[in-house]
């Protein structure tokens, strides 16, 4: 068996802090999908050994890639981690601490090039050897910033590494261990969050749309307390009449874009979160179908602290004919199920736990 190959660490930077000082639940659904997104943009064939924690440790058993593949995985990881957090942070439903403070996480990389085998326990490869050792002390090191590539010698064909790209300067140091001395090379990959694409404008309302129907009720609930109840897709089969189940779920946390199917007795509908704007006092957000025929307008406004009215509007695309055939035949229907919804929401608003707020 090859026990020679490279290791190759992703490091989420700021998670300390960032677990310690924020709702562990939304902090967890944070860094599970950050984690998720770094093993998505494995591109060279990384095997992955086990998630630390914040970390991954991935490895790749044959010779070392190329500086310059390495730098081009590093660089997909760390481009599409920034992208996500910068997206997430202008999309986002939720004002908790966790989700307000996700964009000021960051991304290291380590690179080493060494001797190590596996073996496995039960469905786990784990990985043993000097290297992988050598690899872990790594993660700890004196450099200031907290966003940056380092490379051990063993994995350079050169002394030196060269420079990839025009902004990129390498430095060089050592992490002294009790074994020896660890020489190493790293260089800053903040200049890359520059060269982000600008952010995606999604267009997921109708343009052209008619109110078929208008309900509003008050409930004996904080604002915040109503938007998380009504808001977050994972409650809806506690009140939504109709609904089963929520599946296919595209992300753990709500947000404008957040694709999810509604699971009914007669069918299933594909509903995209469409909408979205804050204030401690009025929060709208809005439901619109994947074939964009309808769509759910959800306005709270806050009354008192404890009491807070919602809203909900329903839209239907405008069109002479179905907004006629709508009418005669699934609107009274359509109402009388949110009507009963809207009862049912308030249990559910007194049972949820809010995440911490800011």
């Amino acid at each position: 068996m090859e026990n020679r190959g490279l290791l190759f660490i992703p490091d989420i930077s700021g998670f300390t802090q960032f677990v310690n000082q924020t709702d562990i639940e939304h902090s967890r659904l944070i860094i599970q999908e950050l984690l998720e997104i770094l093993i998505n943009a494995n591109q060279i064939g990384l095997e992955v050994s086990e998630v630390e924690g914040d970390a991954i440790l991935f490895y790749k058993f044959g010779g070392s890639p190329s500086l310059e593949e390495l730098y081009k995985q590093v660089e997909r990881m760390f481009m599409e981690f920034h992208r996500n957090l910068s997206i997430y942070d202008l999309t986002r439903f939720c004002q908790c601490k966790a989700c307000g403070s996700a964009a000021n996480l960051s991304l290291k990389v380590i690179t080493h090039y060494g001797e190590f085998t596996g073996y496995n326990v039960k469905h786990f490869n784990k990985l043993i050897g000097k290297d992988v050792i050598v690899a872990h002390q790594l993660l700890k090191n004196e450099i200031d910033q907290h966003e940056y590539w380092l490379v051990t010698k063993n994995v350079l064909m050169d002394e030196h590494p060269a420079d990839l790209k025009e902004w990129m300067r390498w430095m060089s140091s050592i992490k002294k261990t009790e074994t020896g001395d660890i020489p190493f090379h790293y260089t800053q990959l903040a200049p890359l969050k520059n060269q982000l694409p600008p952010l995606p404008l999604l267009q997921l309302e109708l343009k052209d749309k008619v109110k078929i129907f208008s309900l509003t009720r008050d409930y004996d609930a904080e604002i915040i307390h109503l938007f998380h109840a009504s808001g977050d897709v994972k409650y809806r089969s506690q009140w939504q009449e109709g609904v089963k189940e929520v599946t296919d779920v595209n992300h753990f946390l709500p947000r404008v874009g957040m694709r999810s199917r509604r699971v009914f007795e007669n069918g299933d509908s594909v509903v995209y979160a469409s909408s979205y704007s804050f204030t401690w006092e009025h929060i709208e957000f809005s439901e619109t179908d994947e074939d964009k025929k309808n769509s759910i307008y959800f306005i709270l406004e806050k009354l008192s602290d404890n009491k807070t009215r919602l809203t909900i509007d329903y839209y239907i695309q405008r069109n002479t004919w179905r907004e006629f055939s709508f009418k005669l035949g699934k609107k009274k229907r359509i109402e009388k199920g949110w009507r009963m919804s809207m009862e049912k929401l308030q249990d559910v608003v007194s049972r949820i736990k809010l995440p911490d707020r800011e």
